[in-house]
């Protein structure tokens, strides 16, 4: 007797979907003149800059990169912050708007 492997689901973020979008006729033909040059369709040309342009912005978000100089002066920035300014004081004082 031989044992039966479940069958594997695929996970959703791995099946296809689509994007409707809505521009202006001069970017669609932008759009495509790039993509042409490229020898790209539409849809490989949109999806991969899109997609560059996400791991861009995420990446920008988590991870930087500095040269030792600079990385410990961010460290020594983040031990010994600045004494909070009247501005920072008033700020603080201030009722939220959702509190009022």
């Amino acid at each position: 007797m031989t044992k039966h492997q479940p069958i594997l689901k695929r996970d959703p973020a791995e099946t296809k979907g689509s994007i409707n979008l809505r521009v202006e006729g001069q970017t669609r033909r932008l759009i495509d003149d790039a993509a042409a040059v490229l020898g790209k369709t539409r849809t490989e040309f949109m999806v991969e800059s899109a997609r560059r342009q996400a791991i861009d912005v995420l990446l920008d978000q988590q991870m930087f990169v500095l040269d030792p100089a600079r990385y410990d002066a961010f460290v020594a920035a983040l031990d010994h912050p600045p004494a909070p300014g009247p501005k920072l004081k008033a700020l603080l004082r201030r009722v939220p708007v959702w509190q009022k």
